[in-house]
């Protein structure tokens, strides 16, 4: 997760990364919670089905009135493995509703590991759950509930396209099992990037000052019409507790990824196999070049490697800033301008493994054109 404040682009091509998903900084806690309250430390990272027809900001009391009852409390037990085989654990978050045949959306850690899921509702009716797919590219995962249809109450999920900085938002949890627990705050950021389970990058992640905790992970980020636009997943903190600067996967992510679990149990993700960092405008000059994302590294054995993109060769400081120099500079795929790393890296997970594409690129002074087979995103990032 990027440091709030100013961040030097050599570090943002890290953090950028389409071979390797990136983040540094301070200590970025999930929040996963287990039942001794100690907290579970990973660096990682919205949902539904429809969208509601109400146009009116609502208060925090009504959002929390009209979404409680989709909010679930999520259990994991597992039973070890390693020096502790055979102890078992146990850790807590939580999770929405997602449509009436019983799907839940949650994070993929809050999950990962477990040998028993149950799911507790509002009423404290607690259900066993089974796994129907997860994402660790996302940090998202789908289980199901055999409950009844009285007591599944789908969340509508909104557009985190059109969140605002300033928006007002809901989060609804369970932090530290405490279930049922509503704070509220606005978004203070967006297109932030997370670090996922896997090591690669969430992109366009929202901000908030809203307090979430451990045992949150998995809950809805709600926006002031009682619509999720996002999952929490992550909090930046020097004390492990809420600082006030969390983290939730956008919405449209989570649209995305929870239908094709639900439908194949499985995502795939196309795959360049570069990190690359973003040239402004403002500085391609001085360090003559054009502007848009410059290849920082090509993972040996990708579909850049094979297509002979050229990563940097060495580092020059504009301004105070360090940025890397003489690689290869993407200027666009399949016609479309890419202007900034960000931009890269949706336009490649808008493919399909398989897919081929054309990518042009500045060299010395001249633009080329290669078409490249994109490729299934690896399960860890390449090493260089």
């Amino acid at each position: 997760m990027p440091r709030p404040g100013r961040i030097s682009p050599l570090i943002s091509a890290v953090i950028a990364a389409l071979a390797v998903g990136a983040g540094t900084g301070a200590v970025v806690y999930s929040l996963v919670s287990s039942p001794d309250q100690k907290t579970v430390v990973r660096e990682v990272p919205v949902g539904g089905s429809e969208t509601t027809a109400s146009t009116s900001a609502l208060t925090v009391g009504e959002i929390y009135r009209r979404s409680y009852k989709a909010v679930v409390e999520i259990t994991v037990a597992s039973n070890g493995s390693g020096q502790f085989e055979g102890q078992g654990q146990q850790a807590q978050g939580s999770g929405f509703v997602y449509d009436t045949d019983g799907h839940v959306v949650t994070n993929e850690h809050v999950v990962e590991g477990a040998d028993t899921l149950s799911v507790r509702f509002w009423n404290g009716d607690t259900y066993t759950a089974s796994a129907v797919g997860s994402d660790s590219s996302t940090d998202l995962a789908v289980i199901k509930v055999d409950a009844p249809q009285s007591i599944l109450q789908p969340l509508a999920v909104g557009d985190s396209g059109a969140v605002r900085v300033g928006d007002g938002v809901v989060a609804i949890g369970s932090p530290f099992g405490l279930e049922e627990t509503v704070t509220s705050g606005i978004v203070s950021a967006l297109h932030r990037q997370m670090r996922a389970p896997n090591d690669f990058t969430i992109n366009d992640s929202i901000q908030t000052d809203a307090a979430i905790n451990h045992g949150n992970s998995g809950g809805p980020l709600l926006n002031s019409r009682g619509q999720v636009i996002g999952v929490n997943a992550q909090i930046r903190s020097e004390s492990g507790g809420s600082d006030g600067v969390g983290f939730a996967i956008p919405s449209n992510t989570v649209r995305s990824i929870g239908d094709e679990l639900i439908s194949t149990g499985k995502v795939e993700h196309a795959f360049l196999g570069v990190t690359v960092q973003t040239i402004p405008e403002s500085v391609a000059s001085k360090l003559n070049l054009v502007a848009g994302a410059e290849v920082d590294e090509v993972r040996p054995g990708t579909p850049a490697a094979k297509a002979k993109l050229h990563p940097a060769t060495g580092t020059k400081t504009v301004e105070n800033d360090r940025y890397s120099t003489g690689g290869d500079v993407i200027t666009s795929v399949d016609g479309k301008d890419v202007t900034n790393s960000e931009e890269l890296q949706r336009a490649i997970d808008a493919k399909e493994p398989g897919d081929t594409v054309t990518i042009r690129y500045w060299r010395n002074g001249d633009t080329h054109a290669v078409e490249v087979e994109l490729a299934q995103r690896p399960s860890q990032p390449i090493a260089p």
